[in-house]
Parts: C-alpha cells; sequence; structure tokens
C-alpha cells in the first residue's frame, strides 16, 4: 500500500490487521506505505500476497495502487575469482 490518503497516524492504527500469509515473509509499515518482503525461498508466494493485501484494502474501504507499487530484486553479488 502506497500513500492511503487516510493519514500516516490513521493507517498505522487502520493496518495493525494486516499480515502476510506465508511463513518466512515479512511485512513493513511505515507512515501510510506497507512493503512485503518475500525472500527467494518465497518467490512463488508474491501473487497470492498481493492479492490478499488488495483484499484486505477493500475490506478496509481503501485500494491497493499498483501504479504506485514497485517491486525491487535485491541478488547477493557472488565472489569472482
Amino acid at each position: 500500500m502506497q500513500g492511503s490518503a487516510i493519514g500516516p497516524a490513521s493507517y498505522v492504527v487502520n493496518s495493525s490487521d494486516l499480515n502476510v500469509l506465508s511463513a518466512g515473509n515479512d511485512l513493513c509499515k511505515y507512515a501510510d506505505n506497507t512493503y512485503v518482503i518475500i525472500h527467494a525461498v518465497n518467490v512463488g508466494t508474491c501473487s497470492d500476497e498481493l492479492n490478499h493485501m488488495s483484499e484486505w484494502a477493500q475490506s478496509k474501504n481503501l485500494k491497493l495502487n499498483l501504479a504506485k507499487s514497485q517491486e525491487i530484486i535485491f541478488c547477493r553479488q557472488t565472489a569472482q575469482t
């Protein structure tokens, strides 16, 4: 979620029941932004997590703004010999 328009403080209270579906995934909430961290071993859960967040948002009369959503992939650089 990004830019909820209900204000950061209200969003933090409102989003207290938002959790990830899959063990090993993490959720970070900051102001009115939410970050889903999906580790490589759980890469197959990405669609499920996004659908879950979208359904949660609808239940709170909010909307997941896909235009402001981004995917960032971090890779550990391997040592060169």
